[in-house]
């Protein structure tokens, strides 16, 4: 869907960043929205999504458990 989103969990990434997932996220809701920069009007609603989506891909890695060591 979003190629340009990178598989943030090991072994695919060392270290992840709150940046690097705010990034995945603000990827994900430009690409569903079809928005790049919304509208002054939209603009509340685009960052909220973005935090949300950064919050939830936070709370995924921190409950990941991969084989072989720890998530992050």
């Amino acid at each position: 869907m979003c190629r340009s989103i990178k598989t943030l969990r090991p072994p695919y990434a060392e270290s992840v960043t709150e940046a690097d997932m705010r990034a995945a996220a603000l990827q994900y809701v430009r690409k569903i929205s079809g928005f790049r920069r919304p509208a002054a009007h939209n603009a509340e609603a685009f960052d909220k999504a973005v935090e949300a989506i950064a919050a939830a891909t936070g709370e995924l890695l921190d409950s990941l458990e991969v084989r072989g060591g720890a998530a992050r």
